[in-house]
C-alpha cells in the first residue's frame, strides 16, 4: 500500500497546499491511484475501473476544501469516494462475480499476481467465494473487501463508508458468517483475517 514514509509530508499537507496550488494534489494521486485502481479493478473489472478511478480523484479534488486536515492519510477518504462511485456499478460487480463462479477464472487477479495477499487465499478467490460475494448485501461486501483486500482497519473502513466502527464490526462478522454458510462450513479465517494488520 502506498503510505507515505514518516519523513515525507502526509497527505493532509498536500491537500492543504493544493487549495492554493492545485498542482500539489498530484502527489495524492501518485501515492494512492495504483491501490485504488487495483481495488476497483478487482471488484468491477478493467473496463469500468479506469472511469471510476478517474472520477474518484476528480471528486476528491473538487471536495478537497472539505477534507479534514486532522487526518494525515487520505486512504480511507479516497476508498470511500471510490466505493460510493462503484455503487453505480453494482450490476457490473455482480456479473463479474457470477462469471468467476461459472468459469473459475478471475481475469482481474492475474494482473496483480506479483502482489502478496495473505488475507485472500487461492481457494478464497475461487468460484464458490465469488458466488457468496455476489449474494452478499452491498454494505457487507464493501466492508469486507475494504478490510480483506485493501487492509483498512475497522476505523478506516468506518471512515471510508461513513458508518460507525460498530457497524463495520457487525457487517464484517455477518459477512464471515454468510461466507461460512455459503462455503459449506469452510473455515473462512484464512480468507479473511480476524483483525486488520497495520503497516
Amino acid at each position: 500500500m502506498s503510505e507515505p514514509s514518516r519523513a515525507e509530508p502526509d497527505d493532509a499537507s498536500f491537500i492543504r497546499r493544493s487549495r492554493q496550488d492545485p498542482e500539489a494534489f498530484a502527489e495524492v494521486f501518485r501515492r494512492h491511484a495504483p491501490d485504488i485502481k487495483r481495488y476497483v479493478t478487482r471488484r468491477l473489472g478493467a473496463d469500468a475501473a479506469e472511469d471510476v478511478v478517474a472520477e474518484t480523484f476528480l471528486t476528491a479534488f473538487r471536495q478537497r476544501e472539505k477534507y479534514d486536515a486532522s487526518r494525515p492519510s487520505a486512504r480511507p477518504w479516497l476508498y470511500g469516494i471510490a466505493t460510493n462511485l462503484m455503487g453505480r456499478h453494482v450490476r457490473t460487480e455482480v456479473r463479474h462475480l457470477r462469471a468467476l463462479r461459472r468459469t473459475g477464472v478471475d481475469p482481474v487477479t492475474a494482473a496483480f499476481a506479483d502482489r502478496s495477499d495473505d488475507r485472500v487465499t487461492a481457494e478464497a478467490s475461487g468460484p464458490r467465494l465469488a458466488a457468496a460475494l455476489a449474494a452478499m448485501p452491498k454494505g457487507r461486501r464493501d466492508a469486507l473487501l475494504l478490510f480483506a483486500w485493501e487492509g483498512l482497519s475497522y476505523p478506516e473502513v468506518a471512515d471510508a463508508l461513513g458508518v460507525r466502527v460498530g457497524t463495520v464490526r457487525s457487517r464484517i462478522n455477518r459477512a464471515r458468517a454468510q461466507l461460512r454458510r455459503e462455503l459449506g462450513g469452510t473455515d473462512v479465517r484464512s480468507a479473511v483475517s480476524e483483525e486488520p494488520v497495520h503497516e
